[in-house]
């Protein structure tokens, strides 16, 4: 009985293979899952890349060939009591009277990312060459993350144009209007206080 010993080393050296097994595992864990999380990303943005060069590839085919006819000024939308303000100037740059132009833009909505035109006419509806015109419309703001202008066009039979675009008035900054806080002074009546030096009252 008294030969007989334990061994302590075999049970911490058994501890210490157990845990570095833990920690491979753990760490072949977390490699594996960055490696996916990598190749999901680099999926999704090679999908936004091919969707954004098949939309202008899809928009130069489809513009008008020949010199623009009209110059169209697009001002950064303008947000106003819970509405999106889209607006700009037109000015004809052509030699000849253009009608029934209408500009078109592309909205994206900000539920499901998806798209849909619009069409804003412009006022007046006729120019003649080296005049302008302007074009205005209101939308919720809740409803649409963003525009872009897509296409001109006119009559007849609202054929397309070909334009040139450029930037126009920026957004304002948001001014916080200055509130005025009203500190009222509350009035202290003698009354309220039946023993006080200025009224010193006699205790029975």
């Amino acid at each position: 009985m008294l030969n007989d010993s334990i061994d302590l080393n075999s049970g911490v050296e058994a501890g210490r293979s157990t845990g570095l097994k833990l920690l491979a595992i753990l760490c072949a864990l977390l490699i594996t899952g960055a490696l996916l999380a990598g190749y999901a990303l680099m999926r999704k943005r090679h999908a936004q890349t091919t969707l954004a060069s098949a939309m202008a590839v899809d928009t130069t085919e489809n513009a008008p060939k020949g010199p623009p006819k009209v110059q169209i000024i697009v001002d950064e939308p303008l947000l106003k009591g819970g509405e999106t303000i889209i607006g700009g100037r037109v000015k004809n740059i052509s030699g000849e009277t253009l009608s029934g132009l209408g500009i078109h833009v592309e909205l994206r909505q900000r539920k499901g990312g998806d798209l849909a035109e619009s069409s804003i006419s412009v006022e007046p509806s006729t120019l003649e060459p080296n005049q302008e015109g302007s074009y205005s419309v209101k939308m919720p703001a809740h409803e649409y993350a963003s525009v872009r202008l897509i296409g001109l066009t006119g009559d007849p039979n609202s054929k397309p144009l070909a334009y040139s675009s450029l930037q126009g008035k920026q957004r304002p900054p948001e001014r916080l209007e200055p509130k005025t806080i009203v500190v009222t002074k509350r009035s202290s009546k003698r009354d309220d206080f039946l023993n006080s030096p200025d009224n010193p009252a006699r205790v029975p």
